[in-house]
């Protein structure tokens, strides 16, 4: 995990980032991410040629799915490595609606074992949760041995939503700020691999993407009431989450800020640096070499007028 040192009171990730054993496919390097106070994000110099690039300055589709595919195939090596060696990994994705935080887990599943990787996203408590301690019904869904573990929002949902719309009293907020970082040593104490994202927005990219749910019945279904009140949260938003950095962006457990104003470089740069942050090495087996198969005989098989089949209108 990334080092971090202190300057003017608070926590900075080294520009160094560790070694690896494998040598991750070109990953994309940009600016800083915007700031989640209103203003846009500025997208920096990048290691990526001009062929690459739209007249906009958006990654080409060809480009982006051809990096996509070799990620993902290293995603594959990472997980027989966490199942080879017992690793529990644990990865949070935060922040704000729309911003990105579903397409970047349905990339990482697409074309991973759901046994090995599995996705954890929480609903509204119970009545019997809500009396239970805070973490409690997070500690439930953490990974054994040899496997990954993707929450899809976290245990932070109290730091952000629940105190933004006053779900949580203010003493509960104060004392999940407290407990938090105790909580998270814990896990990397057990041996737990811990990575934190926070996908950074900026309020014009966000409404847009509103807009698009709100008009695509396909996507409509992304639009819930709590993402309407939302709207008008934006500051209080930030607030929350400046203040939740400085109680849990530890040394021990730093915050990983993705720009996410483009989905396409989001999804590269947020999947690269997972691959990079976790050492494996490739163990995938050998291509199977499928013996012939063996003839069927004495097998009739029943009239076909019998069985019922789905209607075949394409």
């Amino acid at each position: 995990m990334a080092k971090k040192g202190k300057k003017n009171g608070k926590a900075e990730a080294d520009d160094a980032p560790p070694e690896t054993i494998i040598e991750q496919p070109a990953a994309i390097i940009e600016s800083p991410a915007a700031s989640d106070g209103g203003e846009p994000s500025t997208i920096g110099e990048s290691v990526v040629a001009d062929a690459h690039l739209t007249k906009k300055g958006k990654l080409k589709e060809e480009y982006y799915e051809a990096e996509m595919l070799k990620l993902q195939e290293e995603l594959v090596k990472l997980q027989y490595w966490v199942k080879e060696k017992g690793l529990r990994v644990v990865v949070i994705f935060e922040g704000r609606d729309a911003a990105g935080k579903g397409g970047v887990i349905k990339r990482i599943v697409e074309r991973t074992n759901p046994r090995i990787l599995r996705v954890v996203a929480l609903g509204i408590p119970s009545d019997v949760e809500k009396t239970q301690w805070y973490f409690q019904r997070w500690v439930a869904h953490l990974p054994a041995g040899g496997e990954i573990v993707l929450f899809d929002r976290s245990w932070y949902t109290r730091a952000i939503t629940e105190y933004v719309h006053g779900f949580c009293t203010e003493p509960e907020y104060r004392e999940f700020l407290s407990s938090c970082p105790q909580f998270e040593r814990m896990l990397l104490r057990s041996g737990m691999i811990l990575l934190k994202y926070w996908f950074s927005v900026s309020d014009e990219e966000q409404e847009r993407r509103f807009a698009q749910r709100a008009a695509d019945p396909r996507r409509r279904w992304k639009l819930s009431p709590m993402d309407l009140r939302s709207r008008d949260k934006w500051i209080e938003y930030s607030q929350a989450k400046d203040r939740m950095f400085d109680f849990t962006d530890t040394k021990q457990s730093p915050w990983y800020v993705v720009n996410a104003d483009d989905k396409r470089r989001a999804r590269l740069n947020c999947i690269s640096h997972i691959l990079s942050q976790i050492p494996y090495e490739d163990i995938l087996p050998p291509p199977i070499e499928l013996p012939p198969r063996k003839a069927a005989s004495g097998y009739i098989r029943p009239p076909i007028d019998e069985q019922t089949f789905v209607p075949e209108r394409y």
